[in-house]
């Protein structure tokens, strides 16, 4: 950890970041719900959902390049984000025709790709060799405002109707931009002497070893997040017979074990060699699991199952994150994040399409059969990167021992 940073500024920083994510999910688990009783088609509904992805996609890699450049103005960017997001909520609020509500979720999906900003600057609070317990603690102050909003925003729109999730969004982001206003920035590594050409940046960033297979693993387990928990999961149960209000339960199962992931995480230093096998046993355990998922009938079985997809997505996410954040130079951390985080939001609107497709073609119990076969390609690419690190180590170390005997 970072001798310069105290306790608090590390409370500081996450409480933000919580605030960061409840802005952003608040309305999130009712906004189809509310959507549908403006009202709009189901087509411009799936518009305005589908924007989500996309904008991460086209906005987070030049977002990463442009900071690499400008890497004192982070900040800036990030506090920049809660007035967006400020700004979304009253649009979404009080504005009722496609085009505004649009532009309202659009300006949404533009704060969260300031998240590039926040991981890299969280991460400078730590020494390298430290990377997975700061994406680690970061992990659970996202998880826990997303379990929040899945569990509470039902409630407060049967309390008080569809506009009070949306007051919470905004008054979350006016917190959180009172808190960003006051995080601590790292100076080391924020400045390059030499800063480098775009286009260097560009094709420094997508050449780099071990970036594209690390990334790939991200949009499968992004893909299995939005197949499942945050989309046909609750449809699924609902076929089941299983009620809203017990609904709860699956989200609890899967959410405590999720956040417990994290912190797990955050309070252990693993080698480097020992989290990639806890990232391939992760991945093992979740293709296996989804190939179960579709012969649980019960609310018993599928939140337990739900549970231990939980728990091993919660520990892959955070190793994901740490190997992203150590892999670097000082002077491409932004764009290597914006990369990283661009390619896998396409997990985020390719998953529930195709997911889509597939409970169409042959049946809803055959989306979990999609995801174990998502999950069993993430875990391949898994395994051939190891596979690929342990050769060119032995190659690396067989060239060293030929030098020495040479001397």
């Amino acid at each position: 950890m970072n001798s310069d940073i105290r306790r608090v500024h590390h409370f500081i920083f996450l409480a933000s970041v919580f605030c960061f994510w409840l802005a952003t999910y608040s309305y999130v688990p009712i906004f189809s719900l509310y959507l549908e009783s403006i009202p709009f088609s189901y087509g411009s509904i799936g518009i305005i959902l589908g924007s989500y992805g996309v904008t991460q996609v086209l906005l987070r890699f030049p977002l990463g390049v442009l900071l690499d450049k400008l890497a004192t103005l982070r900040k800036h960017f990030y506090v920049g984000g809660f007035v967006v997001a400020i700004v979304s909520g009253f649009i979404l609020l009080f504005s009722s025709s496609f085009l505004w509500i649009l532009t309202g979720r659009l300006l949404a999906e533009v704060t969260a790709a300031m998240w590039v900003m926040a991981t890299i600057m969280y991460a400078e609070y730590f020494q390298s060799n430290h990377a997975s317990k700061a994406m680690g603690l970061l992990q659970f102050s996202t998880v826990m405002p997303q379990f929040l909003s899945m569990l509470t925003a039902g409630l407060l729109v049967e309390w008080m109707g569809f506009a009070l999730p949306f007051w919470a969004g905004i008054v979350a982001a006016s917190v959180g931009l009172l808190l960003a206003l006051s995080i601590k920035v790292v100076p080391s590594h924020m400045e390059t002497r030499h800063p480098l050409s775009t286009v260097s940046i560009i094709r420094s960033t997508v050449t780099m070893r071990s970036l594209l297979p690390i990334t790939l693993v991200s949009l499968f387990a992004h893909a299995l997040l939005f197949i499942s928990i945050f989309g046909f999961t609750p449809v699924y149960a609902g076929s089941q017979g299983i009620g809203e209000g017990a609904m709860v339960w699956i989200m609890t199962a899967f959410f405590v074990p999720h956040a417990a992931a994290s912190i797990f995480i955050a309070l252990i230093n693993l080698p480097p060699t020992l989290e990639q096998l806890l990232m391939i046993s992760s991945l093992m355990v979740t293709t296996i699991t989804f190939l179960f998922l579709p012969l649980a009938t019960g609310i018993l079985s599928i939140s337990l199952l739900h549970a231990i997809i939980g728990l091993t997505i919660g520990i892959l996410l955070p190793l994901l994150l740490s190997q992203i954040a150590s892999l670097p130079p000082a002077s491409l951390k932004t764009s290597v994040m914006g990369f990283y985080q661009s390619v896998y939001a396409i997990g985020i609107f390719i998953g529930p399409y195709l997911a889509g497709f597939a409970a169409e073609q042959f049946g809803l119990k055959h989306v979990f059969t999609l995801a174990a076969i998502i999950s069993f390609i993430a875990l391949a690419i898994a395994v051939l990167t190891r596979l690929r690190e342990g050769q060119r180590q032995m190659t690396d170390d067989a060239s060293k021992n030929k030098k020495l005997n040479h001397r």
